[in-house]
């Protein structure tokens, strides 16, 4: 089945020439179908790299996906143009009232900061709030993992002395997690950040669970089962230059076991790109097996299984 997303995204032309099915809103609404609704709240500097690295694996999924592209309300994006996000995005002032089967928050560029020092560190508190009542399952992402463990369970992120930056190989803790159905032993995450949130911190916390984590950076993805909420500290989404594109840019330290040899003239390889598809489509079937046909029931349902 295909995904459904915004007429004209740029994302469209990427994932057809890939031979992903795209269904633009003008044929979907020919359709008598009831699809997934996924929002995705895209706080990353490109967010075109973004929707189309995110649309790409929720589009792999066999059902009928409808994504919803959502932005903070009063913050303006410096690095999209105003009319890429007056034309594909709505404010989450303007979602607030609709219900999603799955809502996907990512990472954002204000890792360093306190996050009560976060511009918009208030609207973003009344959207994890939102996700408990109108969402059915929320993904959180890099920055915005970091947030929610914050906000959620009192767990701190910690300053890192070096820029986490590579592709590191990752433990799974739960093969028997839905979440990880089909994952091997060990899997390769792509990692690019400056804080880190600990092991002992999250072990404190009765509700996560661990589901994957590195010796070497730490816990990759938890789990909050009682709210269908997943914290993944990485980015499986990646594409396969995008830690080559962000050392370009930083002129930093070379990211580990990413480059073959270390040496950042030869194209890396990508490492993860089925785990990635792994991990998106399970969390896909796990919204599909749980979640009622009527929207308008997200919320009870979901306060329910919390109780």
């Amino acid at each position: 089945m295909p995904i459904k997303i915004p007429d004209d995204l740029p994302a469209t032309r990427t994932l057809e020439a890939e031979g992903i099915t795209v269904m633009r809103e003008t044929e979907a609404a020919r359709q008598d179908i009831r699809p997934l609704r996924i929002g995705l709240l895209n706080l990353m500097p490109n967010k075109i790299s973004t929707e189309t690295q995110l649309a790409r694996l929720i589009g792999a999924s066999p059902l009928q996906i409808e994504l919803t592209l959502v932005r903070m309300t009063d913050h303006v994006a410096r690095n999209t143009s105003a009319d890429h996000m007056a034309a594909f995005y709505r404010p989450w002032t303007d979602v607030r009232d609709e219900r999603f089967d799955g809502f996907i928050i990512t990472g954002a560029p204000v890792e360093k900061l306190p996050f009560e020092d976060v511009r918009y560190w208030g609207e973003m508190r009344q959207i994890f709030d939102w996700t408990q009542s109108h969402v059915h399952s929320c993904l959180t992402i890099c920055w915005a993992a970091q947030a929610a463990a914050y906000y959620f369970h009192g767990i701190g992120k910690h300053p890192l002395e070096a820029k986490a930056s590579g592709v590191f190989p990752h433990r799974n803790l739960a093969p028997a997690s839905p979440y990880l159905r089909g994952f091997s032993d060990d899997f390769a995450v792509p990692v690019s950040r400056w804080t880190e949130v600990r092991r002992e911190d999250v072990l404190r916390a009765p509700a996560l669970r661990i589901l994957a984590d590195s010796d070497e950076t730490g816990p990759c993805l938890l789990e909050d089962p009682a709210w269908r909420r997943l914290y993944m500290f990485n980015h499986l989404e990646y594409d396969t230059n995008t830690l080559a594109d962000e050392y370009a840019r930083d002129q930093g330290t070379v990211p580990a076991h990413y480059f073959p040899d270390d040496d950042p003239t030869r194209p890396p390889p990508n490492t993860w790109r089925s785990h990635a598809h792994l991990l998106f489509g399970n969390w896909i079937n796990e919204i599909y097996q749980t979640a009622p046909f009527d929207l308008g029931a997200i919320g009870p349902v979901t306060r329910a299984a919390a109780a």
